[in-house]
């Protein structure tokens, strides 16, 4: 085996140098700076900074003004998939992970060997089946900080307070404190490669992970308003005031530091271009991270305003609420086009007047549907075309004139540029999801973006979800439109033929999303209350399941709808695996998973994971003094939650006490599952 592996190193290193002297004739005039460039990513790479390297060794180096653009594309990449070679082999190096653990994992399924599973209590009151993972010392420091969270005078100054201790102790000792307390019970780790350990012993407990790199700015309140005013507002100006224009998806400077009453859910403020593709490169190597150490179950979470200018999303999220009231007009009611069922004839009707219109006829031609009738007005596969223009993608003709009109706000060439920068960048990461064998779920950002966010996000899964879900969106019930937009994109997958994958989860900007609607004029998107958001999430989820059980007794793929449960909610949890024995559904079927934060409801996540549910852990990871603002968001959640907190502590005392009446004080974990 290890002769195998050397065999096969040498002859990647062989074909990576051939690459390297090919070079030079695609990079006229710069084959010493790409060589310089290759052998820098080379040594990099040996090093664990992985494939970004050698991206930005591609880009500065094959510039030469004879240089063939799609000879260039095609050996890079060529290249690029013989380095990933490289690039596994040196960091499964770094992480020191176990290479015999590994191998008797793939030896025992292939052998057929049935992986160990447990009973579920489906009470969630076994504390030996939630801490059986911990060690006695991480069970006490668990029990220290969810008391600390119940003090309300500590969370409501707990970044006051961090600051204090920072200051006092000095570097070195506020980070022993912090990994000793919450740092330690909330964050993976300060690298890719140090959580390598954690994300082990998770595995080995039937449990996998969502990585989210968790480095927030620790920026003011007039610095956040300030970037985001500028960052929103296109150079024309905003049109805010122009006819058909919708005040929900406008900048206003008293809602423009998205952090107001959110406390569950990071916030990305735009900087500039830089900042951006040094997020994509982030979320990279968090792919990478989790392609190394879960066998492709792991999952990346990602926010695509952490890609691009909010402005973009926010002028697409209103051209999409702009058509929809164009379709009502059209079709007489309320609803997205794909659900009134209309076909293209009856457009023509609908522009008999104007019909010799070559504008008008160019307009009919571009319209996508099928057998059931049209799915969309426009040709939204140009959202991801790195070369289309949104300014010309978004026109409609006036019924009465036939003249096109725009429905989205002017664009200037820049913007337009932006806009393709963000696409592009999304789409490297999906590329790198799919190349790598791991998931990609897009965040749930406010509502003034998420029009935007789905649509793009929709249009990716079309792109990459051809064979599995690769890309998931994420929906929030406490939305008022969350079942019928699951309804709709549900519909609309079945009939373009992509996999579906969502994940559900009630929320996290309900009080800022009320407060701005109530400040600006508009409709409040949010339901009234918890228990109606408890209702849309077991209608929105039972929905999912039907359609999963019909997929299954028609004999076709079940996991063409994926679902992540992403609750802390036991009922909601409950809800979910009831339904899922009532009409058939098995955890192997390998449709439903269950997600959950780290350091919160471990008697919810490790005894699903052990009972042989998919269950995962949300994983945040990064240098100490940097997620210190996550930390604080985790404190103030806990402090929002303390009926599930006073379970959690209750239990997490009963297991204490019966290790110490044991002489288990010491007892050192050890799994044998297999994550489903």
């Amino acid at each position: 085996m290890a002769q195998l592996r050397s065999w096969n190193a040498s002859r990647t290193t062989f074909k990576f140098a051939y690459y390297c002297r090919s070079a030079g004739s695609f990079c006229s005039g710069s084959r010493n700076g790409f060589l310089g460039g290759v052998t820098e990513y080379y040594y990099n790479n040996v090093n664990g900074n992985g494939v970004s390297c050698l991206k930005r060794s591609l880009h500065t180096s094959c510039t030469g003004a004879n240089a063939s653009k799609s000879a260039v594309l095609h050996w890079q990449n060529s290249l690029l998939s013989d380095v990933r070679c490289l690039h596994s082999a040196a960091q499964d190096k770094q992480a020191q992970v176990s290479v015999v653990d590994r191998t008797q994992h793939v030896q025992s399924k292939q052998e057929g060997v049935k992986p160990q599973r447990d009973p579920l209590d489906v009470s969630f009151n076994d504390p030996i089946a939630a801490f059986k993972s911990k060690t006695t010392w991480e069970l006490t420091r668990a029990y220290l900080v969810y008391m600390i969270c119940t003090s309300e005078k500590i969370v409501e100054h707990n970044m006051t307070l961090l600051k204090i201790a920072r200051s006092v102790l000095g570097s070195k000792l506020f980070v022993m404190l912090m990994k000793s307390t919450f740092y330690g019970h909330f964050v993976a780790g300060e690298n890719r490669h140090t959580i390598v350990p954690a994300l082990e012993r998770l595995r080995s407990f039937g449990v996998k992970p969502i990585l989210d790199y968790s480095v927030e700015e620790d920026i003011t309140q007039e610095e956040a308003e300030k970037r985001e005013v500028e960052s929103s507002v296109s150079s024309a100006g905003d049109n805010e005031k122009d006819a058909g224009a919708l005040p929900q998806y406008h900048v206003d400077k008293s809602f423009a530091d998205r952090r107001y009453k959110v406390s569950s859910a990071r916030t990305y403020f735009y900087l500039n271009e830089a900042t951006c593709e040094r997020n994509m490169e982030i979320f990279i190597k968090c792919l990478e991270a989790v392609s190394g150490a879960t066998f492709g179950t792991g999952i990346t979470a990602i926010k695509l305003t952490a890609l691009g200018r909010p402005q973009l999303l926010l002028q697409l999220s209103e051209v999409i609420m702009r058509t929809r009231k164009y379709m009502e007009a059209l079709v007489g009611g309320q609803g997205n086009v794909l659900t009134h069922h209309k076909t293209i004839k009856d457009l023509e009707k609908y522009y008999a007047s104007v019909g010799d219109n070559k504008d008008v006829q160019q307009f009919l031609q571009n319209v996508t549907s099928d057998k059931e009738g049209i799915l969309h007005l426009f040709p939204w596969s140009g959202i991801v075309d790195e070369n289309s223009q949104l300014s010309e993608t978004f026109r409609v003709p006036d019924p009465l004139t036939g003249q096109m009109r725009r429905l989205i706000s002017q664009i200037s060439p820049k913007e337009e540029e932006m806009f393709r920068n963000m696409i592009r960048r999304l789409n490297t990461i999906v590329k790198t999801a799919a190349e790598l064998d791991v998931r990609i779920m897009v965040d749930a950002e406010q509502t003034y973006f998420q029009p935007a966010i789905t649509r793009i996000t929709l249009e990716m899964m079309r792109k990459y979800n051809k064979n599995k879900a690769i890309v998931f969106n994420t929906y929030q019930c406490y939305l008022r439109e969350t079942f019928r937009e699951v309804v709709t994109d549900l519909e609309q997958a079945s009939r373009q033929g992509f996999y579906f994958g969502a994940k559900l989860v009630r929320g996290a900007y309900m009080d800022q999303e009320r407060a701005r609607a109530q400040a600006l004029g508009y409709a409040d998107p949010v339901n009234p209350n918890y228990e109606a958001t408890t209702e849309m999430y077991h209608k929105t989820l039972a929905e999912c399941l039907r359609r999963i059980k019909v997929l299954k007794d028609c004999g076709q793929d079940a996991r063409k709808i994926g679902i992540m449960v992403a609750s802390h909610n036991e009922d909601t949890v409950r809800f979910a695996i009831e339904n899922m024995k009532s009409i058939g559904i098995s955890p192997e079927d390998k449709v439903i998973c269950f997600g959950q934060l780290l350091g919160m409801c471990d008697y919810i996540t490790f005894p699903l994971g052990q009972a042989g549910y998919s269950a995962y852990k949300y994983i945040p990871y990064g240098p100490v003094e940097e997620v210190l603002p996550y930390l604080s968001r985790r404190a103030q959640e806990n402090k929002g939650v303390l009926k599930k907190i006073k379970k959690e502590k209750r239990l997490l005392l009963s297991e204490i006490r019966r290790r110490l009446f044991r002489g288990q004080l010491f007892y050192t974990p050890k799994g044998n599952y297999v994550p489903i």
